[in-house]
């Protein structure tokens, strides 16, 4: 699976993006670059993910689907296990490749632009 990755581009706070603030996504993509939804549901493991802050140790967490909210990503907070989970909403998901953008909302927070800066 590519690992995605993902720099802060812009939101309330950081206007010109920050490149400390990032994700990182193992996922499966379809041929056009989205999300694949069918390799998710077929996926006996979860997808992971890694959100990197500076001053802060990276923190694990995974890509989740839902048929209602669509894609969603569960990080996990310090000390706790996966049953109790953050959660941020991915929104405009489009093609995942350098340059495309989409957009994190953490539970409860503000949305953030993110720009896709690499698929390996």
């Amino acid at each position: 699976m590519p690992l995605v990755t993902l720099v802060l581009a812009n939101g309330p706070g950081f206007p010109l993006g920050s490149a400390d603030h990032r994700y990182e996504l193992s996922v499966a993509l379809t041929p056009g670059g989205q999300l694949d939804v069918a390799a998710w549901l077929a996926d006996p493991e979860p997808w992971p993910a890694t959100r990197y802050r500076p001053g802060e140790a990276p923190r694990p967490g995974d890509v989740q689907w839902d048929e209602e909210g669509g894609w969603s990503l569960r990080i996990f907070a310090q000390g706790s296990s996966a049953d109790a989970p953050l959660q941020a909403q991915i929104r405009n998901a489009g093609q995942l490749r350098p340059g495309e953008y989409l957009t994190i909302q953490d539970q409860g927070g503000p949305e953030f632009s993110w720009r896709v800066v690499s698929t390996t």
